[in-house]
C-alpha cells in the first residue's frame, strides 16, 4: 500500500469499501488498525442526535472498548458465538462530503444494507455511515464512525458484529 498525503475522493471511497470488507471477512483485528488511537466507534439512539455524552446511545465506543469487544468475538467462551455470526454490507457508493486538506479532515457518507446471520436467525439492517477520517503516517484513518440506524428508535436485541 502506497503512502498518502493529501487522499483523493477515490481514495477515501476505496477506504469505506475496504472497511466493510474486513468486517464481513471477520478481519477485526485489521479493522482495528484502520481507527485513530482517539477513534470512535458511535451508534445514535436517537434520530438526528446530537450529542453522544448527554444522550443515550445504542453504541458509543473507543479504541478500548472495540478491542474488548473484538477479543470477546474471538473467546473460546463466548457462547453466544457458537456458531459465529456472520454478516453481509451492501453499500450504496459513498459521498466525499467534506474535505479539509489544512485541518487533514475528510467526512464520507454511505447509505447501506447490513445483514447479521446465526444460525436460523438473520436480522436486516438499513442506515448510513458516516466516515471522519484523517490521514496518519501515510494511511487514511477513522477519527469517528457514525451508524444512524433508519430506525434506531426501535427495540433491539443483541447486535453482535459492527456494521
Amino acid at each position: 500500500m502506497t503512502s498518502i498525503e493529501i487522499p483523493t475522493d477515490a481514495d477515501l471511497v476505496r477506504f469505506v469499501y475496504r472497511e466493510a470488507r474486513l468486517l464481513d471477512e471477520h478481519r477485526f483485528e485489521d479493522w482495528l488498525d484502520l481507527f485513530t488511537a482517539d477513534g470512535r466507534y458511535w451508534m445514535p439512539l436517537e434520530w438526528g442526535q446530537t450529542d453522544r455524552k448527554l444522550t443515550a446511545s445504542l453504541l458509543d465506543e473507543d479504541l478500548l472498548l472495540l478491542r474488548v469487544r473484538v477479543e470477546r468475538l474471538k473467546g473460546n467462551r463466548t457462547f453466544s458465538q457458537k456458531p459465529k455470526s456472520r454478516c453481509h454490507h451492501v453499500l450504496q457508493m459513498p459521498a466525499v462530503d467534506t474535505r479539509d486538506t489544512s485541518g487533514n479532515v475528510y467526512e464520507t457518507y454511505t447509505p447501506f444494507h447490513y445483514v447479521e446471520t446465526r444460525l436460523d436467525e438473520q436480522q436486516l439492517y438499513a442506515g448510513w455511515a458516516k466516515h471522519t477520517l484523517t490521514v496518519e503516517g501515510g494511511k487514511i484513518k477513522i477519527r469517528m464512525k457514525r451508524v444512524d440506524l433508519v430506525n434506531c428508535d426501535a427495540a433491539f436485541g443483541n447486535i453482535q458484529l459492527f456494521m
